[in-house]
């Protein structure tokens, strides 16, 4: 227990230096595992902004009181590599149901054959987005993905590069996330996630307790709650994602 408190206490510690908020839609913190070659998965993300921006930004809607959804269907490649493609949408005030764009993005990871001292994992996204939930209508994402397991506590690091490939900016903006979990039965696991952001003009950043349930071992429940402070736009978040197998061949 002391190990989590540390691993939550130096989080904190990291994202205090003024970090910076960002992904709307799916809102986690990449873990180190694939599918398996031949499976195909199915995840849900839901998230509502209780406090977020009040009003325009250029073409930007306000996100006080939207709904984000991302519905991500994933394919097993081979043992170490899957593939997989997101619909993103959006309940925003005044405007009703939205269509919000789509994803791409491709993970690889090292096998466990290597022995390397913590487990390491690349992902690659492509995204387009309507003008209502970003300014640039293309994005480019690369995240390599670190994770080391101490007993029941996992920590994972995602350090994260994006950029736009459309639109008034173009340079690469680091956005690191990073989790630290504690499983307190084989059913539930209790977490502490970070989002921060450094942008060219401000940087700035969000903390999630989150609780992750574990159903029939084959499906799991994710739920959090995150804070921000007045610069991270989403001050107030909630949000939640299950995951699923929807079977396919395992090898």
């Amino acid at each position: 227990m002391r190990g989590v408190i540390r691993a939550m206490v130096t989080l904190a510690c990291f994202a205090g230096q003024s970090l910076s908020a960002q992904e709307h839609f799916e809102i986690a913190v990449y873990p180190y595992a694939t599918a398996q070659r031949g499976e195909w998965e199915l995840e849900g993300h839901i998230n509502y902004a209780s406090r977020g921006t009040s009003g325009f930004a250029g073409s930007v809607a306000p996100t006080q009181g939207q709904w984000r959804f991302a519905a991500e269907v994933t394919r097993g490649i081979t043992d170490h590599w899957e593939v997989a493609g997101y619909v993103l949408g959006a309940q925003v005030p005044e405007m009703g149901l939205e269509y919000a764009g789509w994803r791409l993005r491709s993970r690889v990871r090292a096998p466990e054959s290597w022995r390397l001292p913590v487990n390491v994992a690349f992902s690659a996204e492509y995204e387009t987005t309507r003008p209502a939930f970003s300014e640039s209508a293309r994005t480019a994402e690369l995240t390599a993905i670190f994770e080391r397991r101490f007993g029941s506590v996992l920590l994972l690091a995602d350090p994260t590069f994006e950029r736009d490939l459309a639109g008034p900016e173009h340079e690469w903006e680091f956005e690191p996330r990073a989790r630290a979990g504690l499983d307190v039965s084989r059913v539930v696991t209790l977490g502490f996630e970070w989002y921060g952001s450094f942008g060219e003009m401000s940087q700035k950043h969000q903390f999630y307790p989150t609780a992750d349930l574990r159903i029939g071992g084959d499906m799991k429940l994710h739920v959090g709650v995150g804070f921000g402070g007045l610069s991270a736009g989403d001050r107030l978040v909630f949000k939640t994602s299950f995951e699923m197998p929807l079977g396919g061949e395992k090898h």
